[in-house]
Parts: structure tokens; sequence; C-alpha cells
């Protein structure tokens, strides 16, 4: 009974000293969609374990589980999404999500097969926006940006081509699924189009947009955790990852200007 006893104490000892390094260790559990965001945090993996921290990557595929699995505390954090996305969220599922840190722009660019400049654009000239709110509103802020519109300033991040109070080229929208744009470029004189899809069409916003958003952008993408979680010490690891040089040149050797780090 003795030689038992001193076995099992010995046994706890063991298991409660392996629970122990567990927890120093620490697993962060992340969820982010396959590019850039996985990538950028599969680099990241072997910084962090340097530091005791293992950073578990789920990729996802849509836009509404990676919060909604936040939100309900199954996973630690998330890394897709912009603001703008995150606010209209919360508000219509009444979740409890915050960012933590912005981290790069996926510059949303306006292309065109048939002028090099956007001042050489004629009068009436057809012009093509994604018909979703979000994305649509984004289109034609970038269009207020470069001169070429001037919107009602009420109208914000959700703005539609009838919120447009000045246009100088009486230029002419048309709203198409986001999709379908780089499909129809040749189509019209101008079309804005979000970075997966013109990559997915060989564009590059960098070598090929005829303007593209800068690091100002209401449209960062961000890494995000539910409210009260701010100071996880394992996360402030992570947000302190995020923005070393190493993260920026990664990206930079990566992406070739198609997604811009913040530092």
């Amino acid at each position: 009974m003795k030689k038992l006893f001193t076995g099992l104490a010995v046994a706890l000892a063991f298991t409660a000293q392996a629970s122990f390094s567990v927890a120093q260790a620490g697993t962060l559990k992340v969820a982010a969609t396959a590019v850039p965001h996985a990538e950028i945090l599969e680099f990241l993996k072997p910084r962090l374990a340097k530091q005791g921290v293992t950073l578990d990557v789920k990729v996802f595929t849509d836009y509404v589980q990676p919060n909604v699995q936040v939100n309900e505390g199954r996973l630690d954090a998330n890394f897709f999404q912009h603001q703008p996305y995150l606010t209209e969220f919360n508000k219509s599922r009444k979740t409890q999500l915050v960012s933590v840190l912005g981290v790069h722009v996926e510059p949303f660019g306006a292309y065109s097969s048939k002028h090099k400049y956007l001042d050489k654009l004629p009068e009436r000239a057809q012009v093509a926006i994604p018909n979703d709110a979000t994305n649509g509103g984004r289109a034609l802020l970038l269009l207020q940006t470069a001169g070429l519109i001037k919107l009602n300033p009420e109208a914000g991040v959700t703005a539609t081509p009838r919120d447009i109070i000045e246009n100088p080229k009486k230029l002419r929208f048309k709203e198409l699924e986001a999709a379908t744009l780089p499909r129809i470029l040749g189509q019209v004189d101008l079309a804005l189009i979000n970075t997966n899809y013109a990559l997915e069409a060989g564009l590059n916003p960098a070598s090929d947009a005829l303007v593209i958003e800068g690091k100002d952008s209401p449209y960062v993408n961000i890494l995000v955790v539910k409210e009260g979680n701010e100071n996880n010490a394992d996360l402030i690891k992570l947000i302190a990852a995020l923005k070393t040089p190493a993260v920026s040149n990664f990206i930079n050797s990566t992406y070739k200007g198609a997604v811009a780090p913040l530092y």
C-alpha cells in the first residue's frame, strides 16, 4: 500500500507538472481565411513557439462562422475582416467582438482595359462597381478620393450612386455582382474590383490599377477577439509579432503590392 501510494503521488506530481507546462506554453486558436491571413499566421508560428505560444490556425471559407465561434468562446480570435464589416456584424448579430489590431490593407482598385489614366475618362463613361453595400460604398469612396465624384458626407461607407452630389464627367454607374467585374472589364470604361477577384483574374493592384486605396483606408484587415479578452497574454504576444518588420517583409515579398502592411 505504501508503494502504491508513493507511486500514485509521483504520478499526480508528474501530471500536475505536465499540466503546468501546457498552461505555460499556451495554445491560441485563431480563425482565418486562407489567403493572405492564414499564410501570415503560419509564417509567425515558429516565432511564437519560441515565446511559448502554440498558434493553432483554423482556416475558414466563409465570413460568418469565424465571428460566431469567437463570440461563443470556441476560438480565441479571428483574422479575416475589416472594421466596417465587423461593425455591421455586431449590429445585426448582437455579438460583442472588438478589433485589437489593424494589420494590412488589401487595396481596392480601379481598372480599365480602355484607358491608361483616370483623367482621360470621357464624359458619360460607364463605371462598374460591386452591387453589395459595403464594397459598392468602398468603390465610390475611392472614386471620390481620386477626385472624380463627390458624395453626400452623411452617406459614409455604405454610399450608393444615389449619394453622389457632384459628377462633373457625368459618369454612368453599373452595379454588378463583385465576382463578375473582372469578366466585364473590356465592356466598360472602368471597373472597381476587390483584390481577391483581381488577383484571380491576373491583375495586380500595385501595377495594374489606375488608382488604389492607401494605408488610410477604413478597410484595414483586423485581428478580432470577444470583448473582455483583449488582455490575453498569448494574444498580446501575437499582436506584437504581427507588428514586426519581419511580417511586413513577408507580406511585401509574398504578395508583391497586392497586400499593403501597416507596419
